[in-house]
């Protein structure tokens, strides 16, 4: 069994994300640690954010790296993000924002099976979150 991705969307965020890269070009995606927005996914022009040693690529959804901090990487390490759209105001800085729509992360905790091959894929270590490829 190969590693599962740990971070995915569904057909309506990819919907979202190509409309949002046919105005903008190249995009990129933070998980917001809270404060003003809360905890969102966050959409901005690739390079927009600067991304450091803290941050994470968990992946790509819809072509566009997906980006967390260890912090926030730590209490969601168990779990697959589901990037997702409902209705709604969309964060105050990400790109969505206007559309009428708006990002959501939903999750789901990787079985025992999933997390091993996690482990194996990441270096042997469950505790260690850098070992990602940027």
């Amino acid at each position: 069994m190969g590693a599962p991705p740990r971070v995915l969307a569904t057909e309506a965020a990819l919907a979202l994300i190509a409309k949002l890269q046919a105005r903008h070009g190249k995009l990129m995606f933070h998980q917001s640690g809270g404060c003003c927005d809360g905890s969102a996914p966050m959409c901005f022009p690739e390079g927009d954010l600067l991304t450091g040693d803290s941050d994470h690529r968990l992946g790509e959804i819809g072509g566009c790296p997906f980006w967390m901090g260890a912090a926030q990487f730590e209490y969601w390490r168990h779990t697959q993000l589901i990037i997702d759209v409902v209705e709604g105001k969309g964060g105050m800085f990400s790109l969505e924002n206007g559309e009428g729509v708006r990002f959501l992360t939903r999750s789901r905790v990787f079985t025992d099976e999933e997390s091993a091959a996690l482990t194996a894929a990441e270096g042997g270590s469950k505790l260690a979150p850098r070992t990602f490829q940027r």
